[in-house]
């Protein structure tokens, strides 16, 4: 499997394609990785240095991979967090590329714009950009429990609701959706929940809840379930794999008392999930 991965990159700690691409390499997958971002650090530390990388820029660099006749073999293309505005249309038009190239490939775009503690920590256009010109030409997208209620202009909280902001989702463009935080009020207790949906149902997988913020464990949540996606088809299997090794990892993080995620340490769990969670159709 190849995939193209436009994301940011960050030289110390773990988010974006500094997230993204080991993960997937342990999985056997070979990773075409794009920065959008050079960074010294992620966001979350409230100071960084580096350069977001001018659109025109990534554009030049796809181009070049373009014309080393890669985009033919491309089965996936993923996306994440988007520094700038006009980022969007740079990556949208790479898919486009690549799906003429390969009608099989799929899009995947983690819409990358706030959670329910935080709030919204993008530039103010980017959750419109995504909403109106991304999201809608993606086949999957992971989004948490809060992008998806910006993006369907809902409030999902129960599964009900939860579902129902999927289904809208779905009628924008995505087949697949994976709801990677699902907070709902009457969830057994110290839990968290990931509900996927596509055209065979809905399955919903819940793992202990650690007490413990990881940035950039939903880009590995997003490499990981667009790996297992494309290699079964299997919405259940693959929210199962992906459950089980996002969870290794975050506790492997949590044990160790380090702030960034440890995804050197955790690296066998990509590899050979335990599978100790067990997705649940809801639908």
């Amino acid at each position: 499997m190849k995939v193209l991965s436009i994301q940011s990159a960050v030289a110390y700690g773990h988010v974006g394609n500094s997230a993204a691409v080991f993960p997937l390499q342990r999985l056997g997958v070979e990773v075409v990785p794009v920065p959008t971002v050079n960074f010294s650090n992620h966001t979350g530390y409230g100071a960084w240095r580096g350069p977001l990388i001018p659109p025109s820029d990534v554009a030049e660099i796809l181009l070049g991979v373009e014309e080393r006749g890669v985009f033919p073999q491309i089965d996936a293309v993923l996306s994440g967090y988007q520094g700038g505005v006009g980022i969007g249309d740079v990556i949208v038009d790479a898919v486009r590329r690549v799906k003429a190239a390969n009608p099989a490939a799929l899009y995947a775009c983690d819409p990358v714009m706030g959670n329910a503690k935080s709030g919204c920590f993008v530039a103010p256009e980017i959750p419109v950009l995504l909403r109106d010109r991304v999201v809608p030409v993606a086949d999957i997208i992971t989004p948490n429990q809060f992008e998806l209620g910006f993006l369907t202009g809902t409030e999902p909280a129960s599964i009900e609701s939860t579902l129902a902001a999927v289904d809208l989702a779905r009628e924008m463009g995505p087949s697949t959706v994976l709801v990677t935080s699902v907070e709902r009020p009457d969830r057994a207790e110290g839990t968290i929940e990931m509900l996927v949906v596509d055209a065979a149902g809905a399955w919903l997988v819940s793992t202990p809840h650690l007490p413990f913020k990881a940035n950039g464990s939903g880009d590995v949540t997003a490499a990981l379930f667009t790996a297992h996606y494309v290699t079964t088809k299997d919405a259940a299997v693959s929210l199962e794999r992906t459950a089980s090794s996002i969870f290794d990892l975050i506790e492997t993080t949590y044990r160790s008392g380090q702030r960034e995620l440890q995804l050197v340490a955790a690296q066998e769990f990509y590899a050979t999930p335990r599978m100790q969670f067990k997705a649940e159709q809801v639908r």
